[in-house]
């Protein structure tokens, strides 16, 4: 099985493609990752096609697209998203979803209880908790401040994510930054080989977008 991997939920844009197979684990055949803060739509959809080329493969190879449905800013989100669902629709294959956050806390399994934080911007961050690799809290968006008296008196080992936004809590940081193309389809690994049909993709906002028709701005 050859599967699409996208994430645009923070700054670092991911892409791939991953073969699952049913004697030995999830293989990465290419992968490209990017930091950016716009433009997600220019290059997305570029870097797609260098992974397909580099793997070997086109586009009616895939079987599957594994998309990450946030929590991100609703711009950047928006065109993963879209991007995942065009490709699925155009191919006639499944679109899986999943938390961004999950793909990031499942590159530190050494760790067992795990707070991941990304870029919410306005001063904010996405977070969510795990312990044992399964989430227990979130995903929310909070203030760091406010998050750290949210989880005051909770045992939390570690922290990971967004480099600059780890830095702001008295925990050790690793090293997980954002999802990877392997994490991802990890995430959504039972789903694919029980071959599920997915639901709709449903993108993880938390709140309203900074860009607001002018009518809405009125009220």
């Amino acid at each position: 099985m050859l599967v699409l991997a996208i994430d645009t939920a923070t700054p670092e844009v991911v892409t791939g493609v991953v073969e699952v197979t049913d004697d030995s684990g999830p293989l990465v055949r290419s992968e490209r990752r990017e930091l950016t803060t716009r433009g997600h739509a220019e290059i997305l959809t570029t870097r797609i096609l260098e992974c397909l080329a580099e793997a070997g493969v086109t586009r009616a190879d895939l079987d599957a697209v594994v998309v990450g449905q946030g929590p991100g800013p609703f711009t950047g989100l928006r065109v993963g998203l879209a991007t995942g669902a065009a490709f699925g629709d155009a191919l006639g294959i499944g679109v899986h979803g999943v938390c961004s956050l999950d793909a990031i806390a499942l590159q530190e399994p050494e760790v067992r209880s795990l707070l991941v934080v990304t870029d919410a911007r306005r001063r904010e961050v996405y977070w969510a908790r795990f312990v044992d690799g399964v989430r227990t809290h979130g995903p929310d968006v909070l203030a760091p401040g406010e998050l750290t008296a949210h989880l005051a008196g909770e045992n939390i080992d570690a922290v990971a994510g967004s480099p600059g936004h780890s830095a702001l809590f008295d925990l050790p940081v690793r090293t997980a930054s954002a999802p990877t193309a392997l994490s991802l389809v990890q995430v959504a690994l039972p789903n694919l080989v029980a071959s599920v049909v997915p639901g709709p993709l449903t993108p993880l906002y938390l709140r309203r977008p900074d860009a607001v028709e002018l009518k809405d701005r009125k009220k």
